[in-house]
């Protein structure tokens, strides 16, 4: 049984059912519903230092190729790679040992003088000191992968109906496993519990009584008009790599700009711990489009005819919850991964399915282990 039917759970639905086991997900709204359906559809190495979560992005990597190949055309799979641009040569010397890590790891970069990036993106903006071009980089677009990955595993769905409990085997004071889910319609049996509720998995958790402290990080995209393809990357500056990083609750925004197969160019990214917040903020919108058109000088004249935004799930160290509870004997989380998870979503469906299997993981669990914030974890500053 997986709760939640974002990418991250149809990622788990998917691989699942393919290691051959009968599979359910249960969603309190539709399909993509929630951070899903509010992102732009990242698939990034280009933003990673070296380390664990590197390490699932590029394992991630080789398995959308490969998901692109089977899922239909309509995910919009684009290999169309990043460049990460730099305003200064100090900026461009941060970013050439920002790479050298990476590259240890196993990404490509390639440093781009500033002579060189208008051939790759004609219209940036002059004056630009240097960057980084990424060809792993890519996109998709995020409800359609959803969506797909969803039908393809041929799980149950329920869809509509929010989970209120969890079902627990007898045991004393409430030690016993899992035997299921309760919604707010019916019962569902099953011996594991997948939390893939993405923001709010640390409600999930706690009705499981443990704790795992997932808070939301609201923030917002800009899309436009159609346009000729006047973007051909995904192009951010370097300053997007440390609001990635940051544990700031304050208003943070670095454009993140990238065409789309359909014309409209998507302009992010903000970042703010406001709660479940919803309310518009004229403040980021308008630094996010001054932004976007000191990249792009070409986008200063051009309508946004539309803005939308959703929660990012964040925990305090930038790493996702994956893997088995063993304070609960039957859950399993795969959760917290911030902006990430579109493109962490299919290493994460192969780490639980390795759990729920026993097989061999893809590669070390540990750094995502669900329980490393303790029966106590801290809280973020600014909370």
């Amino acid at each position: 049984m997986i709760i939640g039917a974002g990418v991250v759970g149809a990622a788990c639905a998917y691989y699942a059912a393919r290691a051959g086991l009968s599979v359910a997900v249960v969603d309190r709204g539709p399909v993509a519903g929630g951070t899903t359906g509010a992102g732009e559809g990242n698939l990034l190495v280009s933003d990673k230092e070296a380390g664990p979560e590197l390490d699932l992005a590029l394992l991630s990597a080789g398995l959308w190729r490969e998901l692109a190949l089977e899922l239909p055309r309509e995910i919009e799979y684009e290999s169309k790679g990043g460049l990460v641009v730099a305003s200064d040569e100090a900026t461009v010397k941060a970013l050439r040992g920002f790479a050298d890590g990476q590259r240890a790891a196993g990404v490509e970069a390639v440093e781009v003088g500033p002579g060189e990036l208008r051939d790759l993106e004609p219209h940036l903006a002059p004056g630009l000191a240097g960057g980084f071009h990424y060809p792993q980089d890519a996109q998709v677009q995020p409800a359609q992968a959803a969506a797909r990955l969803l039908a393809t595993s041929g799980a149950e769905v329920y869809l509509g109906e929010e989970v209120t409990a969890l079902l627990r085997t007898p045991g004393p004071a409430g030690s016993g496993g899992l035997r299921g889910v309760r919604t707010s319609r019916r019962e569902l049996l099953a011996p594991a519990v997948v939390n893939a509720a993405g923001t709010w998995g640390g409600a999930v958790a706690a009705l499981a009584g443990v704790p795992l402290p997932v808070l939301p990080r609201k923030g917002f995209v800009l899309v436009t008009e159609p346009l000729p393809r006047v973007v051909r990357h995904k192009v951010y500056a370097a300053d997007y790599i440390a609001d990635v990083a940051s544990g700031s609750a304050s208003l943070q925004s670095s454009a993140v700009v990238e065409g789309t197969p359909a014309g409209p160019v998507l302009i992010g990214a903000t970042r703010e711990r406001v709660g479940f917040d919803r309310s518009l903020s004229t403040q980021a919108l308008r630094r996010l489009a001054a932004q976007a058109a000191a990249l792009f000088p070409v986008l200063a004249d051009v309508r946004v005819l539309r803005v939308y935004h959703g929660f990012r799930p964040y925990l305090p160290d930038h790493l996702p919850a994956i893997g088995a509870d063993p304070r609960v004997p039957g859950l399993f989380h795969a959760c917290g991964h911030e902006g990430a998870g579109i493109g962490l979503a299919p290493a994460t469906g192969t780490l639980i399915t390795a759990a729920l299997t026993g097989a061999t993981p893809p590669l070390d669990p540990t750094p995502f282990d669900p329980t490393r914030f303790g029966e106590h974890p801290p809280s973020p500053a600014g909370i």
